[in-house]
């Protein structure tokens, strides 16, 4: 080609299935997640981006008071991290936390069909340690 634009429908799924053998090579380069708390139990709290904070200064607050709970920041999205669905297994709920409409959570619902659970805020403001914590101990059904 002269780079012009291909409508051919073979070059087209040429591409689309080179795209996708990229990412996925991609993921064998992803270092392997890691948690922060008990590696099995009753709650994982999983989140991305800004509100890494927040997560891990409630999850500390929580198992600290013997909270069953955990923390995972994801830092792929696309893909997704290859151990994310034997991490997910390991807990009994799954918390998403994120400042948006929850698409990492329907991510999660659709690929590991796992119910999880969303925390957000579409807003713009950040979490704070405190939001956090109150649902953790909603969930555990320790906010007595």
């Amino acid at each position: 080609g002269k780079g012009e634009v291909s409508y051919d429908k073979l070059n087209h799924e040429h591409m689309v299935r080179a795209r996708a053998e990229k990412v996925a090579r991609v993921t064998e380069d992803i270092p392997p997640s890691e948690v922060f708390g008990p590696e099995k139990g009753e709650l994982l709290v999983v989140g991305w981006g800004g509100t890494y904070g927040a997560i891990h200064g409630a999850v500390r607050r929580a198992v600290d008071k013997g909270g069953s709970v955990a923390q995972l920041h994801i830092r792929y999205m696309n893909p997704l991290p290859p151990d994310l669905g034997d991490i997910l297994k390991r807990y009994k709920t799954i918390l998403v936390t994120e400042v948006n409409t929850g698409q990492l959570r329907f991510l999660i619902r659709s690929k590991f069909l796992v119910d999880a659970i969303g925390l957000n805020k579409v807003q713009g403001h950040p979490f704070s340690v405190e939001d956090v914590l109150h649902k953790i101990e909603m969930l555990l059904g320790t906010n007595k």
